[in-house]
């Protein structure tokens, strides 16, 4: 028989709409999410967020944030790929779809075509989260290209100012 899963996994996962995904070596990747079936279910290819490297992996660790940024738990979670048209998938597929923002077109269909959906089982093991950690837990920055361009700010007339 199953050990039953910690309650803080399950409240931190059920609420989460992004979990923060760790598959060693890389470091971890925000990924929106749903919970179902029992597991945090992520959908990764072209067209949606990047493969932390799922597919090559049985266990990543996966991290819940609070609202401010906070950590409330960390823990294992053994990966299943899920096979596009089985029971599972079409659950899975229809309660990732839901919290698809922005979707176009038929989301279900590509996501059969094209991409990769994981259920991401957690252990009854936390890493993290049944004690303060000792360190910071900062995440060094990923270099990057991107800049954000700083305009004037925009002035429709001038006041102007009386004289007293």
């Amino acid at each position: 028989m199953n050990e039953p899963l910690p309650p803080l996994i399950v409240e931190a996962t059920k609420k989460a709409s992004i979990v923060w995904v760790e598959v060693a070596p890389t470091p971890p990747r925000a990924m929106w999410c749903t919970w179902s079936a029992d597991a945090v279910c992520v959908v990764c290819g072209p067209a949606e967020q990047p493969d932390p490297g799922l597919g090559d992996v049985e266990k990543c660790s996966v991290t819940c944030r609070g609202d401010h940024g906070g950590r409330i738990v960390t823990f294992s979670a053994t990966v299943n790929k899920l096979v596009p048209g089985t029971e599972t998938w079409t659950e899975v597929a229809a309660a990732l779809a839901a919290k698809r923002l922005n979707a176009v077109g038929d989301t279900q269909q590509r996501w059969a075509e094209h991409n990769a959906i994981y259920r991401l089982v957690p252990t009854a093991a936390m890493t993290a989260g049944d004690q303060l950690p000792d360190t910071a837990l900062a995440a060094e920055m990923v270099p990057t290209p991107a800049t954000t361009a700083t305009r004037q700010p925009f002035r429709l007339h001038r006041v102007k100012r009386r004289k007293t």
